[in-house]
């Protein structure tokens, strides 16, 4: 099989005459291009480079965009993990309510006013600030302080914490007498 690429693609049938005509034409266009060029000074670009060109700054776009969203799935996979943890330690640092309990405890949550039932002794750490109020899938759960911190610190929303009641003024006449937490009006 000897010759040119182009007599070997016609004898076997895959390009025919015309084909072949308008592809040299082509490429003395070309070339007649490249010349000019070169005899005005002007540098052709090479479509080949142009098109490599593109590829690579496609390439480097694609690159980013990949970046960008790994950094968005890392975000996500890390707040997951928080969120896990911070049930975890909800569920697992519970304090135990007994269905008996009679003591109402009235606290905000969402802009509404939600009854909680504890025990006297469950009602006092409320007040003082030793137990906190985890809320979970609209269900709320006691558990100690410190950890009611540490969930704080990670998802604030899933927290209702009691600030302690202060120490009365020394000077406070009025202060023999308290004020009860379950006054009705």
């Amino acid at each position: 099989m000897a010759g040119s690429l182009k007599d070997q693609l016609l004898n076997i049938g895959l390009v025919d005459q015309k084909k072949a005509k308008q592809a040299d034409a082509e490429k003395r266009k070309q070339k007649k291009k490249a010349k000019n060029a070169r005899k005005s000074g002007q540098t052709l670009v090479d479509e080949q480079k142009q098109k490599q060109i593109e590829l690579e700054k496609q390439r480097k776009e694609k690159q980013e965009r990949d970046r960008l969203l790994n950094l968005q799935r890392d975000e996500e996979r890390r707040q997951r993990e928080i969120e896990a943890q911070c049930r975890q330690m909800i569920l697992q640092q519970n304090v135990f309510i007994p269905d008996n309990a009679e003591q109402s405890y009235n606290f905000v949550y969402a802009n509404k006013v939600k009854t909680l039932y504890v025990t006297d002794e469950l009602h006092a750490q409320l007040i003082r600030g030793q137990v906190a109020i985890a809320t979970l899938d609209e269900k709320f759960y006691l558990i100690p302080d410190k950890f009611a911190e540490k969930i704080q610190q990670r998802i604030p929303d899933y927290v209702i914490r009691v600030e302690a009641e202060e120490e009365p003024d020394e000077d406070d006449p009025y202060a023999d007498y308290k004020i009860p937490d379950d006054l009705m009006w």
